[in-house]
């Protein structure tokens, strides 16, 4: 903006409406780019979550019988040698699910510098826009003297 004295008052509104859009463009694709990373560190997290599903599945079907057989040959009978074998597969798979969840919060995904500047933008905007009277920082010059 220019501090041209002869300006007058809608010339300064549209150049401050402009420049507010400019940055309303440009925040919109911050937020977009912020977006974009969150996403692909949630695929990230699904992939995660899919392997877990693949490792575990593999896991029992292929290493489950021969534990319960070394445990079962080990001199612990055939039921409890299952059980066992079942539960440590089952708390590996936990483990794997929680820590790609974790990645999946929604917290996680949103934008929060993008957010957090918006917001004071929009509250310095609105305090320009809105209250050019009272307002010590408008570009507006008063129309009367302030109240007391």
């Amino acid at each position: 903006m220019t501090t041209d004295p002869n300006k007058s008052t809608g010339s300064l509104l549209s150049d401050a409406l402009t420049h507010v859009s400019s940055l309303v463009r440009s925040e919109v694709d911050l937020a977009r780019a912020e977006v974009n990373e969150n996403l692909k560190s949630a695929g990230a997290a699904i992939g995660l979550i899919v392997g877990a599903v693949v490792v575990a599945l593999t896991a029992l079907n292929v290493l489950s019988a021969a534990l319960v057989a070394a445990l079962t040959e080990a001199g612990i009978p055939a039921g409890w040698s299952a059980l066992i074998v079942g539960v440590a597969f089952a708390l590996i798979a936990y483990v794997m699910v929680n820590k790609g969840t974790n990645g999946l919060k929604l917290s996680s995904l949103a934008p929060p510098r993008t957010a957090r500047f918006i917001s004071i933008a929009m509250i310095g905007c609105a305090s320009v826009v809105l209250d050019p009277i009272t307002n010590s920082n408008s570009p507006f010059p008063p129309r009367h003297p302030p109240r007391r």
